[in-house]
């Protein structure tokens, strides 16, 4: 029996010990907002409260009279720091309900800290700490593809944050091949980070989504945007299907379509997915269609109906978003003009007359030259055959005189012959 009062004398002593115990509270705060430092204690009378910042007093609240407990006149107020003069005030009222919470206003990175309550009253002594963090959240996460460095990388930007985040890259589908992102923080004079993280994009690979992830140090927040990019060609007054599709990461997403032509850009339509419909802006309404029943599986892929050259040639954006989390795809479009389409409807793409021109340019250059070959064999075979016939004339004409004068030579040498014979005679 005594080993059991022995242990119920040391629970309630226990008890007794900690009753006055009040757990140590954390609070995260927003810089510029306001920052509330909880503080509860037993109501009495007298009330003197006061608030430490590491061990140093940096606010009183006493009240002089208690004649009137909610007179707030009967009361005053202390700072011992400069910086928290306007910033840091009790609830008058409300101390007499055991309320000393303390409001921090326009709260900064300086504000961070352990802070202790201490509260005296007629009833007694309490203390209470809180530790307090200060934050500068995600507003915003930007995404962008760049050419500017010579070559294709992805830019995610985040700006005025505190602490410096995490910034993690993954694609989708995934790939085997490392991802060796460039992550630069920059804090400027009031403490908070610009981060710059970039990843060059993958070879070989043009379809794939490159997603950017930003998790804050404390954990509460966790912001995820993601991009893709492509180009599409269609022909004018062909239907043509523009594709959007939402990364794994994202449930339930609404949808917002829209176009730029280089100068303006336009609204084309927005699917809600609570309601799950869509509404089209004018004059897109008679162009486009969304298959609504789709997109809550992540297709938000848009029809375009009877499109025009002139018109529907540009930048169509897609934009699947929910709390913390974008994805975009941007589709260049370029609608071939009419006689783009004459070309497709002569059966095959517009170059192949090209090739058709060049073969029958090749059989041109062909017969050309063979007939250039045998006119120049004629040529210089009606060079030869002259000079051929004149030596054949020749013969045939010496030929023919001496078959002719055969006997003439004879003849006349005959008579020559007889003649001076004859004159020999007459000499004689």
């Amino acid at each position: 029996m005594s080993a059991i009062y022995t242990w119920l004398g040391f629970l309630l002593w226990i008890s007794f010990a900690t009753q006055d115990k009040t757990p140590d509270v954390t609070v995260t705060c927003v810089v510029s907002g306001e920052c509330v430092l909880p503080c509860s204690f037993q109501p009495g009378s007298q009330e003197t409260i006061e608030w430490f910042k590491q061990d140093e007093v940096i606010y009183k609240f006493e009240r002089s009279s208690d004649d009137d407990d909610d007179d707030d006149d009967n009361s005053e107020e202390h700072f011992k720091l400069e910086q928290l003069a306007g910033r840091a005030s009790v609830f008058p009222h409300l101390i007499s309900r055991g309320n000393a919470t303390l409001i921090l206003r326009r709260s900064a990175l300086k504000d961070r800290g352990t802070y202790r309550c201490q509260v005296r009253t007629s009833t007694g002594e309490h203390n209470a700490k809180v530790i307090v963090k200060v934050e500068a959240p995600i507003r915003g996460l930007f995404l962008e593809l760049s050419r500017l460095s010579g070559y294709e990388e992805m830019k995610c930007i985040v700006r005025d944050v505190f602490p410096a985040p995490r910034v993690t890259w993954t694609t989708e589908p995934p790939t085997f091949e490392s991802l060796r992102p460039v992550t630069r923080m920059l804090a400027d004079k009031m403490g908070l980070y610009t981060v710059d993280s970039r990843l060059k994009t993958l070879e070989g690979r043009p379809d794939l989504i490159y997603i950017c992830k930003v998790t804050t140090l404390y954990g509460s927040q966790a912001w995820t945007a993601s991009l893709r990019e492509r180009e599409i060609k269609g022909t004018q007054g062909r239907d043509l299907n523009i594709p959007c599709s939402a990364p794994t990461y994202l449930s339930s997403p609404s949808l917002h379509w829209s176009f730029s032509n280089g100068e303006d850009s336009s609204h084309i339509l927005s699917y809600d997915s609570h309601s799950g419909h869509s509404v089209s802006t004018p004059p897109w309404d008679s162009h486009v269609e969304l298959d609504g029943f789709r997109v809550p599986f992540g297709d938000g892929s848009l029809r375009l109906m009877d499109p025009r050259h002139s018109e529907h040639t540009g930048s169509y954006t897609c934009v699947f978003s929910m709390a913390h989390s974008t994805h975009t795809e941007r589709n260049a479009v370029t609608i071939d003009g009419p006689a783009g389409q004459r070309g497709k409807s002569a059966g095959g793409p517009s170059h192949w007359w090209i090739l058709g021109l060049v073969i029958a340019l090749m059989v041109l250059a062909l017969a050309g030259t063979l007939a250039y070959m045998k006119l120049k064999g004629r040529n210089l075979k009606s060079r030869s055959d002259p000079e051929e016939t004149t030596e054949l004339h020749l013969v045939k004409d010496t030929a023919a005189d001496s078959g002719l004068t055969d006997s003439s030579p004879l003849t006349a040498g005959g008579t020559n012959g007889q003649s001076a014979v004859q004159s020999g005679a007459q000499l004689t």
